[in-house]
């Protein structure tokens, strides 16, 4: 099946006239930290500006050219000061606010930044497709997004009734959510033009979940042991009142994660529940497209989803950073089971054996 970036562009941005359109990647720092994926990446968003280059008369859209930045290294930190638009440097502050959509395919993840952008420009969608790759548009960006708006509604009208979450993991270990405090929001991909400036400015893309911000607040019920893949061991973070309190594990990835948890308090916020409704999301190992699949949980920033950890809770700029954990069917650890808790402490069951039960 061909991709059709028309048929995308339409369904996700309707774009209009007088609208301006960027593609933005990052670069790596030096040629040892590059990797086949980034540069298929690359390529990829070249192809793409180039294809809707060529069709951006119909609806009267600019397209500026190929927007690069160094790569910050951290999922969801600042942006740098400077990019490239072609071959000239220019603020990359200006590139977005002189942007009404923007496609973001970095290595690590711009969600947040953009985020912040969109919320003082009326005009701004970003489709953000941190870990983008060439597959994807034989799966979860050729989902019918008219389903899976059906499907998060359908979602959040159970979830929104809840108290909490219990979590229970292919390993044995369990998780409680305290889901007391945050409203669901639905990411069906729709970034249409805004009118009344109320509407959704950013997605992620493959898109296709329901998610919340569990209880950030001091007494938060949110308690237990989450569990995480690192190399050839189990890693497991400790976690009590929504915070990870302690990560165990000896591999020399647990032990990096360790240290920077102890360095930095923002790190062991727990910053997100989530559950994938994407059928064509296939489980890849790419955390994009996995976490359409099923259920996820992440750590660090939570303002951009309507959290309280912002970037001032962190000890730099530089440290800002939201990771997410998955737990679809067929990835390495799975959900055996999520029931989400009523008021009356009656239960429903969501997922079992990694997959959204039938809603």
């Amino acid at each position: 099946m061909v991709f059709d970036i028309k048929n995308f562009l339409e369904n996700i941005f309707a774009p209009g006239k007088n609208e301006t359109l960027s593609i933005m990647i990052d670069t790596p720092r030096d040629e040892e930290q590059d990797t086949s994926e980034w540069k298929e990446r690359r390529l990829m968003a070249e192809e793409w500006l180039k294809r809707i280059s060529s069709i951006s008369g119909k609806w009267g859209l600019k397209v500026n050219p190929l927007v690069t930045y160094k790569a910050t290294l951290n999922h969801n930190a600042r942006l740098p000061n400077k990019c490239m638009m072609g071959t000239k440097e220019t603020k990359t502050k200006d590139v977005i606010k002189n942007s009404t959509i923007i496609l973001s395919m970095p290595e690590y993840s711009a969600t947040a930044p953009l985020y912040e952008y969109s919320k003082s420009m009326k005009k701004l969608r970003v489709g953000s497709m941190p870990g983008a790759q060439k597959f994807m548009e034989k799966t979860g960006l050729a989902a019918d997004y008219g389903e899976i708006a059906e499907k998060c509604n359908s979602l959040i009208s159970i979830l929104e009734n809840a108290i909490g979450a219990e979590v229970l993991f292919s390993t044995g270990h369990q998780c409680y959510f305290d889901l007391t405090r945050n409203k669901f929001y639905g990411d069906d991909g729709m970034l249409h033009p805004k009118t009344g400036g109320t509407e959704k400015s950013t997605s992620n893309l493959p898109a296709g979940e329901v998610y919340t911000v569990p209880n950030e607040e001091s007494g938060s019920l949110t308690k237990g042991k989450l569990p995480f893949p690192e190399g050839n061991e189990v890693g497991v973070f400790v976690i009590s009142e929504n915070k990870i309190i302690e990560v165990q594990g000896d591999s020399p990835g647990i032990e990096d994660l360790r240290s920077k948890m102890e360095q930095d308090p923002g790190w062991c916020n727990v910053a997100e529940f989530a559950i994938g409704v994407n059928n064509k999301a296939t489980v890849t190992g790419n955390i994009l497209q996995d976490e359409k699949a099923g259920f996820h949980w992440a750590f660090g920033l939570s303002e951009h989803l309507g959290g309280i950890t912002s970037e001032d809770k962190f000890n730099s700029p530089e440290n800002v950073i939201h990771r997410d954990f998955v737990y679809a069917k067929d990835n390495e650890i799975e959900c055996s089971l999520l029931e989400i808790i009523f008021p009356d402490n009656s239960r429903k069951i969501l997922i079992r054996a990694g997959e959204l039960v039938d809603i």
